[in-house]
């Protein structure tokens, strides 16, 4: 069973390669078929390796059986399984919903979304910091091709965007990797952690350049203010489909902030002096700028966009805690929130589709043709994001106000997330009022969401109601992986 912790990388990549080949080079349907099976497949992979890690200790994979720090290392436990399995969730929504049409744009759509899969997959799993360089660049080459998919100006102006910025973000990682290597002797996560305690004056400067980098470096994934400005116009002009897979990305730069500083770093000195004081302020921006983006959106896509910034803010800032209480209320809030904003991205698309001209704008336009299915999906969703119960985001944001407790901090953390989810009840309101209420007339032409589309949105929104209802066992689950993530932290790699 330990050979199953590569499969969640190995198994998207045999799936990318295979749609290039005979038959399936020759038939959409074919691919079709491949990819959301192969998206299930992984789904099952991912359960299987969470009910492998939950109740035991974690397990590391060594590839080539080259023993740690100097072979490739892939690392299982509760934190890392959680992830793949949410992406595997997103995955089979995603294929799912683009097999209805959207993968009509380009021949190469499936192979893209499991080669993205591959290195989000990979990101989660490694436990080297150039191995997740590595994974990035999978990733990033992978989602560039997926932004332009089915070509338009406004995807190549936010793809020229988006590029460039990642560009450059890989630069800086590559720089900061360099000085990890020279301060430490090691780019291996575990072995870097219990050589920080034994590193000179000289190197632990070397290394806190290296840090400030890496911040920048996963600030940027993250989507973290001021590095937030490419998300908006990136998420809302892809693809409904790769949108809502795009819903796990700045989820990547949070788990590597996460990996990285709860875990690796988490003895240095300097980075509750400083790295956690960067990130409590900078999260607490983001929430802001992420209010300030939805009340200003035009359309329920940009506006789904900026939920995601402010869902960010809310996860760096409890981030910066360190606790393992922080940590449990970050992984339930950060499942609740990817969930939530991909069933967005696709309810926006299908109100377009029904609204005429009028699309998902924030204006009066044709009735939708579907009021009961999209209504309901709407309602559930934004009463989610909201926070407002008996749904995960009242659960979700119940436990990021109970890990900020107490000084300063919770004036300043529950003053930004209780102000923040009144400003998303009062916009989501106006938006739900205004596609749903304020008709002009009725198509009776509007094309009507098709099983496979409805499935998708289905399999997202009803995420929210069953996060509620087993949320505790969900909980303990996470309390038990929040207090392994910090176990591991004390293990050297020949621990394992």
């Amino acid at each position: 069973m330990n050979h199953l912790i590569i499969l969640p990388i190995v198994w998207p990549l045999l799936v990318a390669l295979l749609t290039l080949l005979p038959p399936f080079d020759r038939s959409l349907l074919l691919r079709r078929y491949l990819s959301v099976g192969g998206s299930v497949v992984l789904l099952l992979i991912s359960v299987l390796l969470v009910i492998q890690s939950t109740g035991s200790p974690a397990q590391l994979y060594q590839l080539g059986n080259w023993a740690a720090p100097f072979g490739i290392s892939l690392l299982l436990d509760q934190v890392s399984s959680l992830m793949l399995c949410l992406t595997s969730v997103l995955a089979v929504a995603s294929s799912l919903y683009a097999s209805s049409g959207e993968d009509e744009g380009g021949f190469f759509f499936h192979s893209l979304l499991h080669f993205q899969l591959m290195g989000i997959n990979g990101a989660f799993l490694t436990a080297d910091l150039f191995n997740l360089f590595v994974f990035f660049e999978v990733l990033l080459i992978a989602s560039y091709s997926l932004l332009i998919h089915g070509g338009g100006k406004a995807k190549t102006r936010a793809a020229v965007h988006y590029v460039i910025l990642n560009l450059v973000g890989s630069a800086l990682f590559l720089f900061a990797l360099a000085l990890i290597y020279g301060a430490s002797g090691t780019l291996n996560m575990l072995d870097l952690g219990t050589k920080v305690a034994s590193l000179s004056e000289t190197q632990l400067q070397l290394l806190q350049g290296a840090v400030a980098l890496l911040l920048v470096v996963f600030g940027l994934k993250a989507a973290v203010m001021p590095l937030h400005f490419w998300l908006g116009s990136a998420y809302s002009s892809v693809t409904p489909a790769v949108a809502a897979l795009f819903a796990i990305m700045t989820k990547v730069g949070i788990y590597s902030l996460l990996r990285v500083f709860a875990m690796v770093l988490q003895d240095a000195g300097f980075v509750a002096d400083w790295v956690f004081p960067v990130l409590w302020w900078t999260g607490l921006l983001t929430i802001l700028m992420g209010v300030l983006g939805v009340l200003a959106s035009e359309d329920l896509r940009k506006m789904a966009s900026y939920l995601v910034i402010v869902s960010v803010g809310s996860l760096v800032a409890i981030l910066s805690l360190g606790t393992p209480e922080s940590v449990q209320a970050l992984l339930y809030y950060l499942v609740h929130s990817t969930l939530a904003t991909a069933a967005l991205f696709l309810l926006a698309d299908l109100i377009a589709n029904q609204r005429g001209k009028a699309g998902d704008r924030l204006v009066n336009g044709r009735k939708v043709a579907q009021p009961v299915l999209l209504g309901s999906a709407f309602i559930v969703t934004a009463l989610s994001i909201v926070g407002m119960p008996p749904f995960s985001g009242f659960i979700g944001k119940l436990l990021l106000l109970q890990a900020v407790s107490e000084g300063s901090a919770m004036l300043w953390y529950w003053s930004a997330l209780l102000g923040s989810s009144l400003m998303l009840l009062i916009a989501l309101s106006r938006a739900g009022s205004i596609l749903f209420w304020q008709v002009s007339s009725s198509d009776a032409e509007a094309r009507r969401a098709g099983g496979r589309r409805s499935t998708a949105l289905v399999l997202l929104v009803l995420a929210s109601p069953l996060l509620s209802l087993f949320a505790g066992p969900l909980t303990e689950w996470c309390q038990a992986a929040a207090t392994q993530l910090q176990t591991i932290a004390n293990l050297s790699p020949g621990a394992f």
